[in-house]
C-alpha cells in the first residue's frame, strides 16, 4: 500500500514559491518513509507545463511519486460565468496533473455560501464535476472528490462537508471509473459527525484517502460553528492539526473497513500547520501510518 505525504505545514510557503522552492520540500521529503509526494495546485501557474514537469522530474531524482495534484475547485458562486472560470481552472489542474504523471486530481464542491440553498448548490456542483470528469477521461486522469472542510484562501467552509449533503452530491454524479472519493476522517470529525458514518457510506468509491488528526484547542465543536457563520480566510484558531494517531480518529477502524472492502489506493499524510514542528510530526505520522497500514493488511 503506497504511502504519501502533502505538505500542509509549508503550503502557504509553497505556494508559487513565495518562501519556499519545491526542491526545498523534496529534500526534506527524504527523511520520511514515504512513497510519494501530493502536489498543490498553487505551487506554480496551471499554465506553466515545463515547470510542473520539471517537478515531477525533480520527485523521480528523489525516488517519489507524484499520485495526486490537489486542487480546490468553487462550484457554488451563484455567477454563471465564475462557475465556467473554475471549470476552465480545473481542467487546467487535470492538464498540471498529466505533467506530473499524476493518477488523481482532487475535485471539491465549492463553499458553502449562505444565499446558496442545498438544491441550487447541488444542482451547481454536479453539472460542473460532470463536465470535469468528461475532460479528465479524456486526458486520463481520475478526480476525486473530497469531504473537505476549507481551503486556506476561502471564506466559507465546504458546501458538501456534511455526510447528507455529500451523500446528495454523489448521488447526483452517475458512476464511472474517472470519478471517486478522497476520504478524510479529520473533516468529517469537525462537522461534528461520525467519520466511521461517513467512511461506510463512500468505502466502495474511495480510491484515495488523507490520512489526518484533528483536535481542537480553547474551544468546542459548537464554538467552532459559530465562528464558522461569519466569513473569514483560513481555519479557525481552535481548530488544531495533530500527529496522526494523537487526535480523535480510530485508525483501526477505519484501516479495518478499508481492508475489508478491499482498498489499494494511496494513503496521504495531511499533518498539522506548524512548519517549526512539521517536520517531525510528518515523521512521526508516517511512522504511525505505517505500522497500522501493516496490522491491517494494508501495505
Amino acid at each position: 500500500m503506497p504511502l504519501a505525504a502533502f505538505p500542509k505545514c509549508f503550503v502557504e510557503l509553497l505556494t508559487l514559491e513565495k518562501e519556499m522552492s519545491v526542491n526545498e520540500w523534496l529534500k526534506i521529503s527524504d527523511e520520511f518513509d514515504i512513497d510519494g509526494l501530493e502536489f498543490y495546485s498553487g505551487f506554480a501557474s496551471l499554465e506553466a507545463h515545463d515547470k510542473w514537469r520539471e517537478y515531477a522530474c525533480a520527485a523521480a531524482k528523489h525516488g517519489k511519486t507524484i499520485p495526486m495534484l490537489c486542487h480546490s475547485s468553487d462550484f457554488t458562486h451563484p455567477e454563471y460565468r465564475y462557475r465556467k472560470n473554475e471549470i476552465a481552472r480545473q481542467k487546467g489542474a487535470i492538464d498540471a496533473a498529466v505533467d506530473l504523471g499524476a493518477k488523481y486530481c482532487r475535485i471539491l464542491t465549492g463553499q458553502r455560501r449562505p444565499d446558496v440553498s442545498v438544491k441550487q448548490g447541488v444542482e451547481w456542483v454536479s453539472e460542473c464535476i460532470q463536465e470535469s470528469i468528461a475532460y479528465a477521461e479524456k486526458r486520463g486522469i481520475i478526480l476525486n472528490l473530497e469531504n473537505h472542510y476549507k481551503d486556506h484562501t476561502w471564506l466559507y467552509p465546504e458546501f458538501a462537508q456534511k455526510i447528507d449533503v455529500f451523500r446528495k452530491v454523489l448521488s447526483a454524479i452517475p458512476e464511472t471509473p474517472w470519478f471517486g472519493v478522497n476520504y478524510d476522517p479529520s473533516n468529517t470529525v469537525i462537522a461534528g459527525e461520525d467519520p466511521i458514518e461517513m467512511l461506510q457510506m463512500v468505502k466502495h468509491r474511495v480510491v484515495t484517502m488523507h490520512a489526518s488528526d484533528r483536535y481542537l484547542k480553547g474551544g468546542t465543536l459548537e464554538d467552532l460553528k459559530k465562528i464558522e457563520m461569519d466569513a473569514h480566510v483560513g481555519y479557525a484558531s481552535i481548530l488544531q492539526h495533530g500527529v496522526i494517531g494523537q487526535g480523535l480518529n480510530d485508525y483501526d477502524k477505519i484501516f479495518s473497513i478499508l481492508s475489508e472492502v478491499g482498498f489499494t489506493g494511496w494513503i496521504s499524510i495531511e499533518d498539522g500547520p506548524n512548519p517549526k514542528t512539521g517536520v517531525d510530526d510528518i515523521r512521526d505520522s508516517a511512522l504511525f501510518l505505517r505500522q497500522k497500514m501493516k496490522r491491517h493488511g494494508l501495505k
